[in-house]
């Protein structure tokens, strides 16, 4: 039973941008926190990007270094995250995930998780 549905992944060449988009299939998922994490081969799963629901507030793994920005919307139960000056080492299967939170979200906060989008980084 799909919770967190994620779309638009794909192979990008260096410096490319692609949106991943989330979709929760539920308001308790939508109203909570929402964020991305992400698998790349050979290393620890990594925090992406976190959004919390009453302040918006936003959080980053430290790699991102501005290249990537997170946003949501309750019309649509939806977390994207736009993804700028792609790089190889970003590659690889990047996951949404929901978990409960107000005006700030912490990565351990995220309890549900999606089946994942692939995205690939190319030269």
């Amino acid at each position: 039973q799909a919770q967190l549905v994620e779309s638009g992944g794909g192979t990008v060449q260096t410096g490319g941008s692609l949106r991943l988009s989330c979709a929760a299939d539920s308001w308790k998922f939508a109203m909570g926190c929402l964020g991305w994490f992400r698998q790349v081969p050979g290393k620890e799963s990594e925090a992406v990007a976190s959004i919390a629901p009453e302040s918006g507030r936003s959080e980053y793994g430290e790699f991102v270094m501005r290249r990537f920005t997170i946003s949501r919307s309750y019309a649509t139960k939806s977390a994207d995250l736009q993804v700028n000056g792609l790089r190889p080492d970003d590659s690889g299967m990047y996951y949404c995930a929901a978990g409960w939170g107000r005006a700030f979200c912490t990565w351990k906060a995220y309890k549900t998780w999606g089946q994942g989008t692939q995205v690939t980084g190319t030269t």
